[in-house]
């Protein structure tokens, strides 16, 4: 076998996609059949989140800033940043706005019936002792107070903030100026792929913890209990997934089934483990390889990490109608544009935070009045069991988010989208691909976008 052959010719069982199959089909497996053993797997899926946030704040830093020193067009990044804004405002009252119509034709609530007094809310209680950021604070706490403090917290809106900052200042100040820097960053961009490629080895292992855990300690059970409700998120989030079919075809030309088979891997690891996080490095990785300027994705991911969560504006909206209806309250049209515009409040910037949606749907139900605050300990059950419709949904809108970015902003390169959905850009030896650092749009002397520079990540 030459060292040319594909990604799908080695033996099945080295490909990252099968050894993650495997693991989630094994966890769900011990979960069920064993709950406590299954419930005690948790350290694994977290040890692996962990590593993975090791890297994060590193990798977002050197790939911002060495994509603003290629592009040499700070304007241009003004513009991406405005732009991607746009799009995740459009894209979330769009999804909530989905979920709430989804809510009212399917009306999983009703006939629940549910009296107020007969709720335990101490679980609640311990879900939502975080508090939620006015937009004041919010906005605060996107400068950092101190940069060492940003990547110590992994912050990753205050490392956004300050990379797009230092990377601007290196193309105010010149690239010859800047060159001995921001070639020690590109070489220590590649060690950051390398560990990468290390990490990626043990997510098996990662989403077999995960899966373990998860079916260990809130059980298949569960699905009977609210299956109405469980069925109406995910059948919104399929139809959701198609939408965005025909926004990545129709505005940036991208076939995301094909897209989709290219970051199989992605996607299984993010649903076994539950977790965007997991995957953010390697998802930005393939979509630069995919044609997307290292800019627009180091700056439209992170960035959607929090405010582009189609999934969870989904799950939010329908909740809402769910709980109205479970204590037989009819939500006026002007009630559910009221909540709609609640929602698209209390939804943002939530990434991380434990409990996030009980805290977006309790601010929700009490600057309504319609409902008690005590009634959203109703979902307890079921929130676990709609991680993965979330983080699925999320991670697609922000790949979409992405392309749709790039292509409006000009630093898209469909032919590097083609020879990577191809296969062209990946290695043959195991489960991390090739990473493919694309030149930029306007970076200096004309290069072949067919022979882009390769940082091969190899075992």
């Amino acid at each position: 076998m030459t060292e040319q052959t594909t990604p799908q010719r080695p033996r099945f069982y080295k490909s990252l996609f099968v050894q993650l199959l495997v693991a989630v089909v094994l966890g769900i497996v011990v979960g069920y059949v064993w709950p406590e053993v299954g419930a005690a797997f948790k350290v694994l899926g977290d040890g692996f989140i962990r590593l993975i946030k090791m890297i994060i704040a590193p990798l977002i830093f050197l790939v911002i800033v060495t994509g603003i020193a290629h592009i040499s067009d700070v304007n241009a990044v003004g513009r991406v940043g405005v732009k991607a804004l746009a799009y995740f405002l459009a894209a979330s009252s769009f999804a909530l706005l989905f979920g709430m119509v989804v809510g009212n034709v399917v009306r999983p609530g009703a006939g629940l019936n549910i009296d107020p007094g007969t709720l335990d809310t101490s679980a609640l209680d311990s879900k939502t002792s975080a508090e939620v950021a006015s937009p004041t604070e919010f906005i605060l706490n996107i400068i950092p107070v101190s940069v060492i403090d940003a990547f110590a917290s992994n912050s990753l809106l205050q490392v956004l903030f300050f990379a797009v900052f230092f990377g601007a200042a290196a193309v105010v100040i010149g690239r010859e100026t800047c060159e001995p820097v921001l070639k020690v960053m590109e070489a220590t961009l590649e060690i950051i792929f390398k560990v990468m490629s290390w990490i990626m080895r043990l997510a098996p292992i990662g989403a077999f913890g995960a899966m373990a855990f998860i079916i260990g300690q809130y059980g298949l059970a569960t699905l009977g209990t609210y299956a109405k409700l469980i069925a109406a998120c995910y059948g919104a989030a399929l139809l959701f997934i198609g939408i965005l079919f025909v926004i990545a075809r129709v505005f940036a030309g991208v076939p995301l089934w094909q897209f989709i088979k290219y970051t199989r891997e992605e996607f299984l690891l993010a649903l076994g483990t539950a977790s965007t996080e997991s995957v953010m490095p390697r998802i930005m990785t393939k979509l630069t390889n995919a044609g997307c300027s290292r800019a627009t994705t180091g700056l439209v991911i992170p960035t959607g990490y929090s405010f582009n969560l189609d999934g969870a504006a989904i799950y939010l909206s329908i909740s809402v109608v769910f709980l109205a209806q479970a204590f037989n309250i009819d939500l006026s049209f002007e009630q559910q544009l009221g909540a709609l515009g609640i929602l698209l409040l209390t939804s943002k910037g939530m990434a991380g935070v434990p409990g996030s949606s009980f805290l977006a749907l309790s601010a929700t139900a009490a600057a309504l009045g319609l409902f008690p605050v005590a009634g959203v300990a109703l979902l307890l059950g079921a929130d676990r069991l709609m991680d993965s419709m979330r983080v699925v949904v999320n991670l697609m809108g922000n790949c979409v988010a992405t392309f749709v970015v790039a292509k409006w902003e000009g630093q898209f390169d469909r032919q590097a989208m083609l020879d990577a959905f191809a296969g062209h850009a990946a290695t043959a030896d195991g489960p991390a691909p090739a990473v493919t650092l694309l030149p930029e749009p306007a970076a200096g002397p004309a290069q072949d976008s067919k022979a882009p520079t390769t940082i091969r990540l190899q075992g």
